[in-house]
């Protein structure tokens, strides 16, 4: 790995390990998912936002089998994973920087039988411990932001996919055209130099040897998402304070506010895009 990826690492990991992250996102999402959900309306729960997207990138998916593969990319607390393991009957390969989610991944996946489907790997998505063509689908929710280089996942997921495999996700991104400076106290926020943008990715698939078969744009369900979580803090903060630190709450409750400004003022992107490895030789 790179000192650039190993840094991002560093990064991402010493964040969602630490116990203030741990129990914000599983008293928030309750434990089973940490990404942007798609609302139906302003004041739908937060839970059921991000269940729908899920939904949503299966639909985009086309739709898995029993004898499927998926790699998931950044599997938080594993949600997805069990869903697809339930859903399909499928096997899922959960790669994952954070041993604190990992742990609890591996609990939920106990509970819910389905320790013999899911395998979790203490691993960076930049360099993950599967072996070439083993997977049906791959698949990332809001995670690729956190890679010290961007392009390296997508010729990882290129390497990791079977010819004509494809591969499903979101990813907070900037919007097309816009540079890192005007994103900064976004970038400060999550210790990022910039974000990729649906363009960005379009070009790092091709470069990857990837066609990209499917954007849909749906940055408003990011404005909606962080102001839901924004006023859950709020709602909550009194309980939340009873075992997170005020000085997170406060971080946090400022750095939402930055990611709803930029979804408003037309700097963020956000949305579900399907990029596919060709059948044929690449």
């Amino acid at each position: 790995m790179s000192s650039c990826n190993a840094r991002a690492s560093a990064v991402a990991s010493a964040y969602y390990d630490s116990s203030d992250a741990d129990r914000f996102y599983a008293a928030i999402w309750g434990g089973e998912d940490i990404h942007i959900g798609i609302y139906h309306d302003p004041q739908e729960s937060i839970a059921a936002a991000s269940a729908r997207t899920v939904t949503t990138l299966m639909e985009l998916a086309g739709g898995g089998s029993p004898d499927w593969t998926v790699v998931d990319l950044g599997a938080g607390y594993g949600g997805a994973s069990r869903r697809l393991a339930n859903s399909w009957g499928c096997r899922v390969e959960a790669v994952n920087i954070s041993s604190v989610e990992n742990g609890r991944h591996r609990a939920l996946n106990r509970a819910a039988g389905l320790e013999g489907r899911i395998r979790v790997h203490d691993a960076s998505f930049e360099a993950c411990p599967l072996e070439d063509g083993c997977a049906d689908l791959a698949w990332s929710q809001d995670a690729i932001l956190h890679a010290g280089d961007r392009q390296e996942v997508l010729r990882e997921v290129k390497r990791l996919l079977r010819p004509g495999g494809a591969f499903v996700f979101t990813d907070p991104m900037a919007a097309d055209g816009v540079d890192s400076v005007r994103l900064r106290p976004i970038l400060e926020r999550i210790h990022l130099g910039d974000l990729g943008s649906p363009s960005r990715y379009r070009a790092w698939a091709e470069q990857a040897g990837l066609v990209c078969e499917h954007w849909s744009d749906h940055t408003d369900m990011l404005v909606s998402h962080y102001t839901r979580v924004r006023e859950e803090l709020r709602r909550r903060r009194d309980e939340l304070a009873a075992t997170i630190n005020c000085g997170y709450l406060d971080r946090m409750d400022a750095g939402l506010g930055h990611w709803i400004k930029g979804g408003q003022a037309g700097l963020l992107s956000w949305g579900l895009m399907r990029l596919r490895r060709p059948a044929g030789p690449t």
